[in-house]
């Protein structure tokens, strides 16, 4: 890329109310570099047989064994991230549902596609989720390509 201008973006979506800052930030780069964009969203990994634990607590909801917990969460991010390409004029080859750890999906979902940029949103995070971890860190410590972290407004959580 000689000219310095994004000719693929990878735009990470998690269909949060809050993440429509970093939806707008990458149509925005689409727009302005003519570039392809993609949207990638990560379905986290279901381990198998917790969906229908025999060990269910008081108050737990016990889902029938026949349920398919991931493929539910699949078809479910299919139909939203359908809706939201038709929205913003995101072709259907370039919708994406990975299934996996995010930061690796998003890292390896770049290399894949030979994206030269990727767009994920950034915000502050407290107390547990402190110590969960954070998908930009994890995304922009080991980057592929050029990462855009959109900071979210603590206003629009």
């Amino acid at each position: 890329m000689s000219t310095g201008d994004y000719t693929h973006i990878l735009l990470a979506v998690d269909f949060e109310n809050e993440s429509r800052q970093v939806l707008e930030r990458g149509c925005r780069l689409r727009d302005l570099f003519q570039a392809r964009l993609s949207l990638l969203h990560v379905v986290g990994n279901i381990p198998q047989g917790i969906e229908y634990s025999p060990g269910v607590l008081p108050g737990e909801v016990m889902l029938p064994e026949s349920f398919d917990l991931e493929n539910k969460l699949i078809e479910t991010a299919k139909d939203q991230l359908d809706a939201l390409g038709e929205r913003i004029g995101v072709p259907q080859e370039d919708r994406l549902i990975r299934l996996g750890r995010t930061p690796r999906m998003i890292l390896d979902t770049a290399l894949e596609l030979n994206a030269d940029l990727i767009v994920i949103g950034a915000h502050e995070r407290h107390g547990l989720f402190s110590l969960l971890g954070a998908v930009s860190p994890a995304v922009v410590k080991r980057e592929v390509c050029d990462v855009l972290t959109v900071r979210i407004d603590a206003d629009d959580r």
